[in-house]
């Protein structure tokens, strides 16, 4: 009977269970390196056996154990260990077959073997059939390789850190899981120097364990030289092979090769691996044994493997180049790699296409007419797939050869501009190097020459303004119609489609309704799916938050059919940014680490997710995350940030800055920020960054550039339907009303500002934009107190929006008291409107707004009534404004910001945090966080 290796265990815990328990035999089949003394000498502790004796006989090695005398049993409950008994001779199995036979009840028996080193397969005792005596149980387990999952383990406690899923996988494949393989390696990986940091290329290039190299080499050379041949072309194939297919690379005949594979399997120099296929049961000895190979054998078996695989279907081409390289056959290898590339690139693998086209063009001495078919070929899949600034050097180097021909340097170049302003966010580099690609290309390729074209049609760079993008366009329309490419037209159309939705052009959506979604031709689809995925990031911007859904799911979907993986990873980052603005922000913190983490070999691709993290960070008060999210934690240049995304990104640090009562600062950033929008000349993209600009120069006193910058906003709006800009048109205005009234000292203006903040809160509310209407709502209740209490004028008109306050001033609008009553019906609707705002703030997620709005509520609401004289006690517990403090201060912020978000004083934000500590038993500020 065959047991499971957990109840072959049980079963022999049970042959001591109780006196009358019959003995028990286990068989343990388990080929070299499975683990079989492992598990002797796990059986070796079974549990509840104490007083059961232990005898190990190992085989081959000592002899055997001393056995009792025929007719005799065991004078003690025994267990007996038998190690490796394919070793055993003759006389010594005629020893253990009687030991076994003479077993009594209280007795059990492990044995163990290699199924492949048997004299006689499948009778581990010998060729001679046992007479097992009646009362004896037989159990039979046999020892599989490790799955992936025991292989992560083990790899885990020797690597630790460094045991990524790509070198759990490797090392899987590498060994077969075979335990004692597995076991080997990692500990020469954790030799290795420089130190292992987990990548599949580290464990293939880390060699063979020499106990393997060694079992595996002397099973190969005990099999005969006329046979050895079909080992060689086992190792040369490195993999499952057919029999056919290793007799042909051998070079033997059909019948000697059958022969030999015979012997192969005889001396487990080969195992069968599946029904019909053979090799090296761990597949990193083929390593071993191909090393051993004298050099002019093996370029035979490579050129002969060559031919063999080429029969197969599908071909693996990538395999088949190698082997003609490993031949010497350079023609049929650079054949190959460029049948391979494209075999990948049609299915998408695009990565993997990349990966062998970079290999094999930085290797010396490519003639050039290979080099002018193969770099295209990387072009376009990097273009079209995901890669790294690797690609980037590559082409570089390429189109500085003089040796290729001018349409193909000029298409190359085009492609480099591409990546560089598309993938690496390198704009002003990527325009020049577009620009040269359209004049290399005009007179040569008229497609290429439209694609360069329309590419510098796209708006969202820095730099070039909207005029000289629709000058692109007028010249990348004729191009592509000279063309008469259908694909090419379009692309072009694609990039018209982002060009008139970014300035709210009124004919947007007609053209959004002509991207060709149905075309067969998938290069036309793969274009209509970038154009769809323009419009639904428009939108995004615009404030059309209802239509990004369909946008999005259409673009998406058609870029998935298509096979445009860059399309889809931009969409990605699209929602992001409306899931942001529309309060959908519920686990928005996760997906934006989780795309910076899936597409960390191209960050600038996931630049959308570092600016919705950092705008998270802003709301929750974690200020020193802001930062650095905000300025994609140095990844690259924010200052190449897309025009739109760099706008708002400049807006939240401008933000932060006023908080830090930085006003000098902040009027700087902004003056900076809004020349970038201004020389774009794209007015709907300022809509993040103006009521924070016009906020900081007003606060600075450049009262005249801050109407100025309303002044253009307005202007450069016009009549464009674009209902985020047009809120922030409307949220920038009342800055400017809070500013002047306050710097007038005319509290009785604060109420037109409030009225006028109102409205840009109803403007928000109908896109929706909750966190924009709670902020411009908390903006004008906070107006409508400031006129209505005594001294209204004090604080400054920043410090809801930016949290902020002058420095030394108790807040905006603070009364004599820290608990003054409402003094009319405005001032209750006011505190009414606080509190909403509050429990906004609060579901949203924004810590530090809702306690900026709750500390400015308390300065309006009447004490409670019924409480005692005094302050309350909280002699063991926080009260309430030490938690608030002690939650800002564990977010990061500094004594300063505190006092400034909480309208208390910094020797009073001390105090409150000293207290915090010593009830919580904090040591310091970091250790408070974890307190509470």
């Amino acid at each position: 009977m065959i047991a499971t290796c957990g109840s072959a265990r049980r079963s022999l815990a049970r042959a001591f269970a109780a006196p009358d328990a019959g003995p028990v035999l286990l068989f343990v089949e388990g080929a070299a390196g499975l683990g079989k003394t492992h598990l002797l000498r796990e059986l070796a502790e079974l549990p509840g056996t104490p007083d059961v004796a232990r005898l190990w006989w190992r085989c081959g090695a000592d002899g055997g154990r001393p056995e009792p005398a025929e007719g005799e049993v065991w004078g003690e409950p025994t267990l007996l260990l038998v190690d490796d008994v394919h070793r055993a001779d003759e006389d010594e199995l005629r020893r253990l077959r009687r030991v076994l036979a003479a077993m009594e009840p209280g007795s059990a028996a492990a044995v163990t073997y290699r199924p492949e080193e048997l004299p006689v397969p499948g009778m581990p005792l010998g060729g001679s059939a046992m007479t097992y005596p009646f009362r004896l149980t037989v159990l039979g387990d046999r020892l599989a390789p490790w799955d992936e999952d025991r292989v992560r383990r083990a790899a885990a406690e020797v690597l630790g850190e460094s045991c990524t899923a790509e070198a759990v996988s490797a090392l899987r494949e590498r060994t077969g899981g075979v335990p004692r393989a597995v076991v080997d390696l990692l500990a020469m990986l954790r030799e290795q120097r420089p130190a292992f940091t987990g990548t599949a290329a580290e464990v293939a290039s880390a060699g063979v364990p020499a106990r393997l190299s060694e079992l595996v080499l002397s099973r190969t050379y005990a099999v005969s030289p006329a046979h050895r041949p079909l080992v060689w072309a086992a190792a040369v194939l490195d993999g499952p092979a057919a029999r056919d297919e290793l007799i042909a690379v051998s070079g033997l005949g059909a019948v000697p090769g059958s022969d030999a594979l015979l012997r192969a399997l005889e001396s487990a120099a080969l195992a069968e691996l599946g029904e019909g296929r053979y090799g090296f049961a761990a597949p990193l000895a083929a390593d071993a044994v191909r090393d051993t190979v004298p050099g002019p054998v093996r370029q035979d078996l490579h050129r002969r493997a060559a031919g063999v695989l080429s029969r197969r279907q599908p071909v693996p081409w990538a395999a088949v180049g190698a082997h003609h390289r490993a031949a010497g056959e350079y023609r049929g290898w650079l054949r190959a790699v460029e049948k391979a590339a494209e075999s990948a690139a049609a299915s998408g693998r695009h990565q993997e296409a990349i990966t062998l086209l970079e290999r094999t063009l930085a290797t010396p001495g490519i003639p050039p007419q290979a080099r002018a078919r193969l770099a295209p070929l990387l072009a376009r899949n990097a273009v079209t797939g995901l890669r790294s600034d690797q690609t980037v050097e590559v082409l570089e180097q390429i189109v500085r050869d003089a040796d290729l021909p001018p349409a193909v340097r000029g298409e190359l170049r085009l492609d480099l501009g591409l990546m560089l302003s598309n993938q690496m966010g390198r704009f002003a580099e990527g325009w020049r190097v577009l620009e040269v690609a359209a004049a290399e290309l005009r007179e040569v390729r008229s497609v290429l020459a439209a694609r360069a074209m329309a590419a510098l049609v796209t708006p969202y760079w820095p730099g070039a303004s909207l005029d000289v993008h629709r000058g692109w366009l007028i010249k990348a329309a004729a191009a592509a119609d000279d063309s008469g490419d259908d694909a090419m037209r379009t692309a072009v159309l694609a990039n018209h489609v982002g060009l008139a939705m970014s300035w709210a052009d009124p004919e947007a959506w007609d053209l959004v309704e002509r991207l060709p979604v149905q075309s067969t031709d998938p290069a036309c689809a793969r274009q209509a799916a970038r154009g769809l995925c323009n419009a639904a990031d428009s939108a995004v911007w615009l404030g059309f938050y209802r239509r990004v859904d369909g946008l999005l799911t259409e673009g998406r979907e058609l870029a998935t059919r298509s096979g445009a993986p860059y399309t889809e990873h931009s969409a990605s980052g699209t929602r992001l940014l409306q899931e942001w603005w529309t309060g959908q922000w519920l686990g928005l913190a996760k997906r934006c680490e989780d795309f910076v983490a899936d597409t960390a070999d191209m960050p600038f691709l996931a630049s959308d997710a570092y600016v919705v993290r950092g705008l998270l960070a802003v709301a929750q008060g974690d200020w020193g995350e802001a930062r650095a999210w905000l300025s994609q934690r140095g990844t690259f240049g924010t200052e190449n940030l897309p025009v739109p995304l760099g706008a708002t990104a400049a807006g939240a640090v401008i933000r932060l800055t006023l908080a830090r009562q930085e006003v000098a600062d902040a009027a700087e950033q902004a003056r900076a920020a809004w020349t970038v929008v201004a020389d774009k000349g794209v007015w709907p993209w300022a809509a993040e960054l103006a009521p924070w600009a016009v906020e900081a120069l007003a606060r600075a006193g450049d009262t005249a550039t801050a109407h100025s910058m309303v002044r253009d906003f307005a202007q450069g709006l016009g009549d464009a339907d674009a209902p985020a800009a047009r809120a922030a048109l409307t949220w920038s205005r009342a800055v400017l009303a809070e500013s002047e009234a306050l710097a007038e000292g005319r509290p009785d203006r604060l109420p037109k500002a409030a009225e006028t903040y109102r409205k840009a809160a109803a403007a928000y509310a109908e896109l929706p934009r909750p966190y924009s209407q709670a902020l411009t709502t908390e903006c004008a209740a906070r107006c409508e107190l400031a006129a209505d209490a005594e001294g209204g004028v004090e604080g400054g008109a920043g410090e809801s929006g930016a949290g902020g306050a002058d420095e030394g001033r108790t807040g905006p609008a603070a009364p004599a008291g820290p608990e003054s009553s409402p003094t009319s019906a405005t001032t209750a609707s006011a505190v009414a409107e606080l509190e909403s705002c509050a429990q906004h703030f609060t579901d949203l997620g924004a810590v530090w707004d809702a306690t900026r709005a709750r500390a400015l509520l308390r300065t309006r609401q009447p004490a409670r009534k019924g409480r005692p004289p005094g302050r309350p006690s909280h002699s063991d517990q926080l009260s309430p404004r030490e938690a608030e403090v002690a939650q800002l201060a564990s977010s990061g912020l500094t004594n300063r910001e505190i006092a400034a978000t909480l309208h208390l004083s910094p020797r009073t934000v001390e105090q409150h945090i000293a207290g915090a500590m010593r009830k919580t038993g904090a040591l310091s500020r970091r250790d408070l966080t974890h307190r509470l």
